[in-house]
């Protein structure tokens, strides 16, 4: 066992001591040290169940015979952090979690890992450190949110912002706005639409590291706590077999994520935190495989913000693997590959049924026949950008449009809520990629203004940032490069025609490209926005969007 060296032999005295100094017993420490990431908290709603998750993985590693030893991973609520400053320091996290996941687990030698995580870069992040730790591993994570309920209708955080549109815009009043805030997330979890958490926990049983619910069983239900019972006994029959997660984090299995991806609808974050990924696990994704799946893959659900279905009601009707038992009627799946679960994916997906076909569409009534997401190309984005195709409305897929150009969230949300932007404008967000933010915040509170006000089927936001997958309508973000790089996005100017067509995958400024080399030629870099601290090192080493927006070496 890998924990017999800080364990076995004379030599190892020191660390028992230490060892003893923690209570453990000599049968203890005879057993495989499991180490259990626990993300508990007390600031984000998705974690605050935690606690309760890991006693119940602990409970499941000792009856299979380990010995269970927590030790935490940080989180950031996405939606606390919203809308200021703070927002800078989601996506950098991703890395801090690897990273301090990987110290932790390498220092301590421990055998195999149970990853709890839940919220948006929690997920990822533990992905990145089990594939570049390869020790046995399974994810559990707490679970999604119940849908709340205002005046009769089920509710969302997306529909919380959309409130602060709706009131900016005179459509609401304040009683209302609180009738929201009292009601729209009711419970502990993940928020309860298809957004960045729950997508990410979804990925992670398409993927293979995840058991069987474990991205939609609602955080509240007890068959949650059953659940992270199996994922502690299950680890240990990986342990025992020897099953890690680059043996399950293959090529095709990243094929899988991203065909299970395209029929869910998933968060647009998906297409930075997947290549992130792989790139720990060996694999390399290029970005345009999403469209060459997205081609074959028909979307076959419509979650909040796309639609009006919940995480709880995909649960009911069968959940992500019912989903994938559906497109292998297709044969879009490889279901030859071992998972966490110890068995096949045609294994898993044996028994799988739909239970509710307006929840999950049968492959022959699909919302379309193209997948949830879509790649984007042109002279904005030569490197590409990327658009939740689901959750944009028909009359919105193509459009053209005045730029309205902002160099920073903070500015374009003063524009919008101060009646500026009107029906047909391309609202241009830019500055706020993984180097120009630093950090690429998110743009619910733009999006949200816009859909809020009415103005989501005539109004497109593109952006060098990224989207909360709570966002809804033409809403295209990772514009890379990005404009603190150079890229074409830094030179849009106000009022210049710009041609967004999603069914051909094209994005583009209607400017010759000697008046945009003209424009390239009197460009100047800009002065760092910050320029102490973790994000000043994080502008330093980070990528580009499209490559995950991962860390260089």
């Amino acid at each position: 066992m890998k924990s017999d060296a800080v364990k076995k032999g004379v030599a190892t005295a020191p660390q028992r001591s230490l060892f003893n100094a923690l209570g453990l017993t000599e049968e203890e420490l005879e057993r495989p040290l499991v180490g259990i990431v626990s993300s508990y908290n007390e600031i984000v709603p998705g974690h605050m169940n935690i606690d309760k998750i890991v006693e119940a993985v602990k409970t499941g590693v000792a009856m299979a015979g380990g010995t269970p030893i927590v030790f935490p991973a940080i989180a950031v609520c996405d939606g606390i952090a919203m809308g200021h400053v703070g927002m800078k320091y989601s996506l950098v996290t991703r890395d801090l979690i690897a990273d301090s996941t990987e110290c932790m687990a390498t220092a301590h030698q421990f055998d195999a890992l149970v990853m709890v995580p839940n919220c948006d870069k929690n997920v990822p992040g533990l992905l990145m450190a089990a594939a570049r730790l390869n020790v046995p591993t399974v994810f559990v994570s707490g679970g999604p949110m119940l849908a709340g309920h205002v005046q009769g209708e089920k509710t969302s955080l997306s529909t919380m912002f959309e409130a602060v549109g709706a009131y900016s815009a005179g459509k609401m009043d304040e009683a209302g706005v609180e009738d929201y805030v009292c009601n729209a997330c009711p419970t502990c979890g993940s928020c309860s639409g298809m957004y960045t958490a729950n997508s990410m926990n979804c990925l992670t049983e398409a993927i293979g590291m995840g058991l069987q619910g474990n991205g939609t069983i609602p955080a509240v239900y007890s068959q949650r706590l059953k659940l992270a019972k199996h994922a502690g006994m299950k680890v240990m029959e990986l342990l025992e077999k020897n099953i890690r997660p680059r043996d399950i984090m293959t090529q095709k299995a990243f094929e899988n994520a991203l065909t299970v991806d395209m029929a869910l609808g998933c968060s647009t974050n998906t297409m930075l935190h997947l290549p992130a990924i792989a790139h720990e696990a060996g694999v390399e994704i290029n970005l345009d495989i999403a469209n060459e799946i997205s081609e074959r893959t028909p979307n076959l659900c419509h979650l909040a913000p796309a639609g009006h279905h919940y995480m709880e009601e995909l649960n009911e009707a069968g959940g992500i693997y019912a989903v994938m038992k559906e497109l292998q009627e297709k044969g879009l799946l490889h279901t030859d590959l071992i998972t966490a679960t110890g068995k096949t994916v045609a294994e898993n997906i044996q028994n799988a049924e739909n239970r509710n076909p307006e929840i999950i569409r049968p492959l022959d009534h699909p919302y379309s026949e193209k997948g949830g997401i879509a790649v984007l190309r042109g002279n904005i984005a030569p490197d590409s950008c990327v658009v939740k195709r689901s959750a944009v409305v028909p009359e919105m897929l193509v459009h053209e449009g005045p730029a309205r150009v902002f160099d920073c969230e903070e500015d374009a949300i003063e524009a919008i809520r101060g009646g500026k932007i009107v029906e047909g404008d391309v609202v241009v967000i830019r500055y706020e990629g993984p180097k120009g933010g630093p950090g690429m915040r998110e743009m619910l509170n733009p999006t949200s203004a816009i859909a809020g006000m009415g103005l989501g089927s005539s109004v497109a936001l593109i952006t060098d940032g990224r989207f909360s997958g709570a966002s809804r309508g033409a809403s295209i973000g990772h514009v890379s490069p990005e404009a603190a790089a150079g890229g074409p996005i830094a030179l849009i100017e106000e009022g210049d025609i710009i041609s967004i067509d999603i069914p051909a995958n094209a994005i583009n400024v209607k400017v010759s490209d000697e008046v945009l080399a003209e424009r390239k030629a009197k460009w100047q870099p800009r002065e760092p926005k910050i320029k102490t601290g973790y994000l000043a090192r994080y502008a330093k080493m980070v990528t580009s969007a499209d490559k995950g927006a991962i860390l260089e070496i």
